[in-house]
């Protein structure tokens, strides 16, 4: 538990009674990151008055300050915290003035709309009581480190959250989940990234309140200190996207990489791709207001496009932003990039062979983008108990790794918390991570009960329709023109030949010859009078991952299951008897 979140949470207690607790977080969050740049800005702001002074150009003075001061944004008002309180009078008019003055790159309080809280405060009888209380608290970051910083703001958040009767997910993804996935993303690039003043860009397309991100770069940086990653992010919750600005100009970041909108329907950095993607998008969340901008999108761009594989199902939009991620790698010929998401387990399997799913499925595979897949233990997040899975895209694979795709089961590697937050009853320790990390290393050589390496052409099938004769009163078939017999629609029917089936290898080129032998095989000695429809034969693609590590648990002695019944029977015979007695 963050202790300065908690000390400043308790500020909040001061806002009870004109403010419900579902509102304490417009007030507090913002006025956190108000005082820590307050904090961050206070040695140099003479130098900046004067600065500001001699340059009028908003532009040059963001070039004298960074020189100056090395921060790529300042603040020009007259006010601070230092001397807001000497003017009890002029309070709410010296705040808005010294938020006004904030450099362009901070927006981040007009996201907050805090202009509103502070007439509120002012209204209630309440801003110089806060305002002093925040006064109190030393967030320099020589007292208060980056990460401190960022577990503050995380226990605030979900403090926020819990009061709102929120689902934290729309916020923010746990931190074990972050370093797991920042481990499987950084495992292959892991000599890259030792080099000494290496430059990476890491991009998130839903940044939420910029976990992510800090977490990413907080690992790259403990392995090598000389690395520099350069963050971008983009976030549609007003909210959060002013605390991920905020957190990252407190950590001296260039906070113009955080833009704000909808990454699928306007995506912030087109044209632009990057060393590393990482995402955790909404669950099952219906992109129905967007699906025609996303169409467009997608009948404009052409065979490029980022929507062109297939479009998802309009009530789950988790395989739009698989998609973008894709997209978004760097490309193979500028060094190549790597992508990890979190999404749960329907787009693994979700759709008919030749639905939108199994076609983006198709594309991924066929173009050798799909790296690992990691299916992590249930009760993992904030907000729902249902089965995670972390994607890893890559597409400039290791030698060894080239045309298969890794399927790891980690539901076994968590330890149990303390106490349960929300949902999250389990927790991915540093040990289990180191384990499924190596799980990933080892490939071929891993645990065959926790990791299966396949063929990508292993998860395809063709979806093939079985036709039947129409008879007449007769039992004889019914012929159209041609004197072909006619198919019987009650009778029609579709069976899924695997791509492998009978131990083929030739993947989607074997078509007729593997189709022919599995109806040859499994079809016609049950139905003799059957064929196949060879026009309605489609392709599919799906990752049954749950079959792969499916364990026999033989049922128990029939002798056992009587002697539980008796024992049960006896103890209900027994109750009765109570009741008439």
């Amino acid at each position: 538990m963050s202790t300065l979140g908690s000390f400043i949470w308790s500020i909040a207690d001061q806002l009870r009674g004109p403010y419900r607790p579902n509102q304490y977080g417009n007030v507090i969050l913002p006025l956190t990151i108000l005082r820590r740049l307050d904090c961050i800005l206070e040695p140099d702001r003479e130098t900046v008055r004067e600065l500001a002074a001699k340059y009028d150009n908003p532009n040059r003075l963001r070039i004298e300050v960074k020189k100056a001061t090395g921060r790529p944004f300042y603040n020009t008002s007259n006010y601070s915290f230092a001397n807001l309180l000497a003017d009890a009078d002029g309070l709410a008019d010296n705040l808005a003035d010294y938020i006004d003055r904030f450099s362009p790159d901070v927006d981040v309080f007009e996201y907050f709309d805090f202009k509103k809280e502070i007439l509120a405060l002012k209204k209630a009888g309440l801003l110089r009581e806060v305002i002093t209380s925040f006064k109190a608290v030393d967030l320099h970051p020589d007292v208060v480190s980056n990460a401190d910083m960022g577990d503050a703001f995380e226990y605030i958040i979900r403090k926020f959250n819990e009061a709102a009767n929120e689902t934290s997910g729309d916020h923010y993804t746990p931190r074990d989940a972050i370093r797991l996935l920042v481990d499987l993303l950084f495992a292959e690039k892991e000599v890259d990234l030792a080099e000494a003043g290496i430059v990476r860009t890491l991009y998130d397309p839903t940044a939420g309140t910029g976990g992510m991100l800090a977490l990413a770069e907080e690992h790259l940086l403990a392995q090598n200190p000389d690395a520099k990653l350069s963050l971008y992010g983009q976030e549609y919750n007003p909210q959060s996207y002013a605390i991920c600005k905020s957190d990252l100009l407190a950590k001296g970041h260039d906070a113009s990489n955080i833009a704000f909108g909808n990454t699928l329907t306007d995506d912030a950095f087109k044209g632009r791709q990057f060393d590393f993607c990482m995402s955790n998008p909404p669950y099952g969340v219906d992109w129905k207001q967007y699906a025609k901008a996303v169409t467009k999108e997608r009948d404009e761009a052409g065979p490029y496009g980022r929507f062109a594989p297939g479009l998802p199902s309009t009530s789950d939009g988790q395989m739009l932003f698989l998609l973008h991620l894709a997209h978004k790698m760097r490309a193979p010929e500028d060094g190549g990039g790597r992508a990890g998401i979190v999404m749960n387990g329907s787009p693994l399997f979700n759709g008919a062979a030749e639905s939108g799913p199994s076609n983006i499925r198709k594309w991924l595979l066929e173009n050798d983008l799909v790296d690992a897949i990691v299916a992590l233990p249930t009760n993992m997040f904030f907000n729902t108990g249902i089965a995670t899975y972390i994607w890893i895209l890559d597409n400039t694979k290791h030698p060894d790794r080239k045309g298969k795709v890794q399927l790891i089961d980690g539901t076994s590697f968590w330890t149990k918390m303390r106490k349960n937050l929300g949902s999250k009853g389990r927790e991915i320790s540093d040990a289990d991570r180191a384990k499924i990390v190596k799980l990933y290393a080892d490939f071929d050589d891993a645990d065959p009960d926790l990791s299966k390496v396949l063929r990508n052409d292993e998860f395809g099938y063709w979806t093939i329709t079985v036709e039947r004769p129409l008879l007449n009163e007769n039992g004889k078939p019914v012929l159209d023109r041609k004197g072909k017999p006619k198919p019987d629609s009650k009778k029609r029917d579709t069976e899924n030949v695997p791509f492998t089936y009978g131990g083929s290898t030739a993947g989607a080129a074997g078509k007729v010859e593997v189709i022919q032998a599995y109806f040859d095989a499994e079809v016609k000695p049950h139905v003799p009078d059957a064929w196949i429809d060879w026009a309605k034969v489609k392709t599919g693609y799906e990752i049954p991952f749950t079959r792969h590590f499916y364990k026999y648990v033989p049922p128990r002695p029939l002798a056992e299951i009587d002697a539980d019944l008796e024992k049960q029977v006896a103890k209900i015979l027994d109750l009765l008897r109570e009741v008439e007695g």
